[in-house]
């Protein structure tokens, strides 16, 4: 499995909206300037993340983006299926039920089993309060959240 760029700025997005969050809209040309991305590139992306209920925008001079809901509530995993689709290690996996004709005799499923559940047991335990974390620890900067 391979995050595209899609699920790692959108990450990235959040992240900087959790970083940022004084209350204030934040504009998406700042957002793309700090992040180094694509401006047009973000305008995608966070209109995904706003029909999805991730954040909210307001129009208008003193408009912008802000968090929906506290970094605390985001989990890693919920913005990834959201850009990315299924966080599977393999298609049989991918539904609720395993439908493989060969799913009896596969020397591999527990193998991939294991590693899905590793994979949801650490995206579904980060949140962006965590990453903001990370960050501040990283560069020894006390942000607001």
């Amino acid at each position: 499995m391979k995050i595209s760029t899609k699920g790692r700025y959108a990450l990235r997005l959040l992240v900087d909206l959790a970083e940022y969050n004084t209350g204030e809209n934040i504009s998406l040309k700042d957002i793309a300037a700090r992040q180094e991305i694509s401006f047009k590139y973000l305008e995608q992306i966070i209109t995904m993340l706003n029909r999805a209920g991730l954040v909210r925008s307001v129009r208008g001079p003193q408009g912008g983006y802000r968090l929906a809901k506290r970094p605390e509530e985001y989990t890693v995993g919920e913005i990834l299926r959201l850009t990315e689709g299924s966080l599977a290690p393999v298609s049989c996996l991918d539904e609720k039920e395993n439908n493989c004709p060969r799913k009896e005799e596969c020397a591999t499923i527990e193998l991939w089993q294991e590693l899905y559940q590793a994979i949801l047991g650490v995206v579904d335990h980060t949140t962006l309060a965590d990453l903001v974390e990370n960050k501040k620890r990283k560069i020894g900067y006390d942000f607001m959240i």
